[in-house]
C-alpha cells in the first residue's frame, strides 16, 4: 500500500521536477490510499492555483485510490505522533494513516525524512 502526501500529488498534477518519483505510487491505484486530509489540501491548493474545474479533476483522480476517513483511532494515533515527532497536525494524520495500513508514505516533506517506511525526495526548486 502507498500513501502520497499532498506535495506529491501537486507535483504530479503539475508535472513538475519530482513528478516521476511519485508517478509509480499514484498510478498503481489498486495499492493507493488517500487520507481525507490530503483530499482537502490538494483541492484547496488546486482551486487557489488553477481553478474549480482543475481542483475537481484532481479529486476525481485521487478517488481512484482507497479514501480513508479520519476516525477517532487515527486522530489519537496522529496526536501521539505529532507530540512524539514534533510534526504538524496534517503530517501526523497522514503518517498515522500510513502506519495503520502498513503503507509506504511518499513525500517531499523534510519533517518526515528518515522515518521508517517513508520514501522521501527533496523538493527541487
Amino acid at each position: 500500500m502507498n500513501v502520497v502526501d499532498s506535495s506529491g500529488w501537486l507535483e504530479y498534477f503539475a508535472d513538475d521536477v519530482n513528478a516521476d518519483f511519485f508517478a509509480p505510487a499514484i498510478e498503481k491505484t489498486d495499492e493507493l490510499v488517500v487520507p481525507t486530509i490530503i483530499v482537502f489540501e490538494v483541492f484547496k491548493r488546486m482551486r487557489q492555483q488553477k481553478s474549480d474545474e482543475a481542483a475537481l479533476q484532481a479529486v476525481t483522480a485521487m478517488m481512484q485510490g482507497q479514501v480513508i476517513d479520519l476516525d477517532s483511532t487515527l486522530a489519537l494515533n496522529a496526536a501521539k505522533l505529532s507530540g512524539d515527532l514534533q510534526i504538524p497536525m496534517a503530517d501526523s494524520m497522514i503518517l498515522a494513516t500510513a502506519h495503520a495500513l502498513d503503507a509506504e508514505l511518499w513525500t517531499q516533506d523534510a519533517d518526515l525524512k528518515g522515518l521508517e517506511k517513508v520514501r522521501y525526495i527533496e523538493k527541487k526548486k
